[in-house]
């Protein structure tokens, strides 16, 4: 795994082409990242739940980088992200979609509404679950079972942005183009401006 202590900004386009596992009770399940969402905290980021500093919800984003940022939303999704930058700078990267790599009919039970593969972990929900992460992991290394993230040997190519989707108010306008995705990749979820963004 890289060096994960440095700002999301930064760590965001290398997670493209990553893979990401989960080893569950149920079984493994691994996605190559396709799309991720960048977030900085403390004043800088208004998209990012840290804008107003440490909570008891967001105190993960102020650990050790390299661990998983869980948080529930919508009263009903789990979403996940990597925790980065040095402890203390709360930064993390959402995933937002992926490729089922490995695990494929454990993924599709978890996901009995996709109408297809590419959609099983294509928007930030949608991966967790077909993941089988739960909000009980939050703050889990990525560095050991049960998760694993492996990062590609060369950075992937065809990497797109655009401002981060479904975002309300200041954090989902420019110039928080902080969306990272890989172009033309059918896992990678539509672009969705928030009404009050």
């Amino acid at each position: 795994m890289i060096d994960l202590s440095r700002s999301s900004l930064e760590i965001a386009p290398l997670l493209l082409g990553a893979v990401f596992r989960h080893d569950s009770p149920a079984g493994a399940v691994a996605i190559r990242i396709t799309e991720v969402e960048a977030y900085i905290g403390d004043g800088l980021d208004p998209g990012s739940h840290a804008f107003r500093g440490k909570t008891a919800r967001n105190a993960v984003m102020y650990g050790e980088p390299g661990h998983l940022y869980t948080y529930f939303t919508y009263g009903m999704h789990v979403c996940a992200n990597v925790v980065c930058s040095p402890a203390g700078e709360a930064t993390a990267v959402l995933l937002r979609g992926g490729e089922v790599i490995e695990g494929l009919d454990l993924a599709r039970e978890r996901r009995t509404t996709a109408k297809n593969d590419a959609e099983l972990a294509r928007g930030p929900a949608r991966l967790v679950r077909a993941l089988g992460i739960a909000m009980t992991d939050n703050g889990a290394p990525l560095d050991r079972a049960p998760f694993a993230l492996e990062f590609p040997a060369e950075p992937v190519s065809g990497v797109a942005t655009s401002l981060r989707t479904g975002v309300s108010g200041p954090g989902g306008r420019a110039p928080f183009e902080w969306r990272y995705y890989l172009a033309g990749d059918p896992t990678v979820s539509p672009y969705k401006r928030h009404p009050k963004a």
